[in-house]
């Protein structure tokens, strides 16, 4: 089911069927100065990326699945067919059925047409990277940009660890070995981005940061997010015949030093390889570690330290997942975090709609 079904360029919005990935939503969409703006990195389809209602490195400034899903058609585990939504910007109509299913993880339907919010192509696009001597001084950096306006549309944190892979598996690449900010601008215009770059240079280096380096060029900007978007085989691969657990914590933006810190501290007597990175600006990072599957030892305290990490961020206010979902591992963090009560209703939705419990059983609850 990889059809695009409808583009409609004055209504800024697609339909399309869930197999259709977002590259090749994009190319279908380049020739109308438009696009689709969640990046989850991987060749991800529009369909898994409602289910599971990914975000990325896109967030901070069009949002995630939840909120560029306009409407969808899922079918029921009793056969009806619902379609939920519209193609409109706004509705009261009734419930929001749309946003239960974006999220759901496949546990109360399948869904198979999906009505997307599209975005202008910017006109200007600038990357950025800078270092720093702490994570403190990189998160403050996004929080004061975002607060002063500056049109930030990725802003991806890498720890030391992370730039040290990137740098091994990508040829060319030789940034310094610091925490590091890969910063994306999209504006009207160069001029206009020209300014904004420094006043983000000046901000940055206010809070430690140096070697603020800038780059235009496509192919420059192609290189930074490649490397980025790739971190997590590259990760992998620094550990030969590894596998890798990864956390998925997301904090408010403001106890995101706090989080990234105690991660920090919770992680620095690991056994094994380890790396954090993430998409600060919405307070949400991944530490990835690089585990021997063999090892029983190994994978405890993996378990051990994600829990760990896990209570850190519930006692900051945030959330056992930001984005990747519960699945199978997370059900009994979702119980801590929702409560008891809040987790029923949800067990209490999933019996009204798949009383046999045929759809992704034992996902989330």
């Amino acid at each position: 089911m990889n059809a695009i079904l409808d583009v409609s360029p004055d209504d800024f919005t697609a339909t399309v069927e869930p197999g259709v990935t977002k590259e090749a939503l994009n190319a279908a969409l380049r020739p109308h100065g438009l696009f689709f703006s969640v990046d989850p990195g991987a060749h991800a389809t529009i369909g898994g990326m409602a289910a599971t209602r990914a975000s990325g490195t896109n967030t901070v400034r069009y949002g995630s699945m939840r909120e560029n899903v306009l409407a969808c058609t899922t079918v029921l585990a009793d056969g009806r067919v619902v379609c939920a939504g519209s193609r409109t910007m706004k509705s009261a109509a009734g419930l929001d059925l749309a946003r239960l299913f974006v999220g759901s993880e496949g546990t109360l339907g399948i869904i198979t047409e999906l009505t997307v919010k599209l975005h202008p192509l910017p006109e200007a696009v600038s990357a950025a990277i800078v270092s720093f001597p702490d994570a403190a001084g990189a998160v403050t950096t996004v929080i004061q940009g975002v607060q002063v306006g500056l049109p930030l549309a990725r802003a991806e944190y890498l720890c030391p660890n992370t730039i040290r892979v990137v740098n091994a598996t990508n040829p060319g690449l030789s940034l310094q070995e610091r925490h590091t900010l890969f910063l994306e601008f999209h504006g009207s215009s160069q001029v206009g981005l020209d300014e904004q770059a420094g006043l983000m240079g000046r901000i940055a280096a206010e809070n430690g940061g140096g070697d603020f380096a800038w780059a235009s060029h496509p192919e420059d900007r192609t290189r930074l997010w490649h490397a980025r978007h790739n971190a997590y085989f590259s990760c992998q691969r620094s550990r030969p015949g590894s596998i890798i657990l990864t956390t998925d914590t997301c904090v408010p933006r403001s106890r995101l030093a706090e989080s990234l810190a105690g991660a920090m501290r919770i992680m620095a007597d690991a056994v094994f390889p380890h790396m954090i990175f993430g998409h600060v600006g919405d307070g949400n990072f991944h530490v990835l570690m690089a585990i021997d599957p063999s090892s029983e030892s190994e994978h405890s305290e993996a378990e051990t330290l994600n829990t760990a990490i896990v209570d850190l961020a519930l006692s900051l206010g945030g959330t056992c997942s930001g984005e990747h979902g519960i699945g199978f591992h997370k059900k009994a963090f979702l119980r801590r975090e929702a409560g008891e009560d809040a987790t029923e209703v949800m067990r209490q939705i999933k019996s009204l709609l798949d009383p046999r419990n045929i759809m992704n059983p034992d996902k989330i609850f």
